[in-house]
């Protein structure tokens, strides 16, 4: 019908690295002759700081489980993965030490995986050593695996 009017929405949301657009469009037909249109262009931009602040929270953000994180939060995530690789000088101990994870001793600058050697003995084994004569010098040690 010629007195028909038609609608076309588009609203592009969130950051733009994780923008989302959304398109609709509706038709709406008068009852009869007699019903009238007013129309007027409008565009419509707005940022929602509370939006965005709660898209950044990272104990907010959910996810599936994926190989050895158990899935839950971002933060999380985070703190297991932190759990499982040490940058320090001091040798990691403690209950929450598992077989695979690894420690960088910034003292000698080696790098030890946690492993075990005999049933239920687990250990801190040196897997790569940096140094030598160039700063890239690099050594592996496969007898540690």
């Amino acid at each position: 019908m010629a007195n028909d009017a038609q609608v076309s929405i588009q609203a592009t949301i969130l950051p733009d690295e994780i923008a989302k657009t959304l398109t609709g469009t509706m038709t709406v037909a008068p009852v009869d002759a007699n019903d009238k249109w007013y129309y007027k262009l409008t565009a419509c931009t707005t940022t929602s700081t509370d939006l965005i602040t709660a898209l950044g929270l990272a104990s907010d953000v959910t996810y599936t489980q994926h190989g050895t994180l158990p899935g839950g939060n971002v933060q999380d995530a985070l703190a297991d993965l932190a759990d499982q690789f040490f940058r320090q000088a001091a040798t990691p101990s403690g209950n929450n030490l598992q077989q695979g994870d690894m420690w960088y001793n910034t003292s000698t600058e080696l790098l030890h995986v946690y492993r075990e050697v005999s049933t239920g003995v687990y250990e801190w084994h040196i897997i790569a050593s940096a140094g030598g004569s160039s700063p890239t010098s690099f050594t592996m040690d496969g007898g540690s695996f």
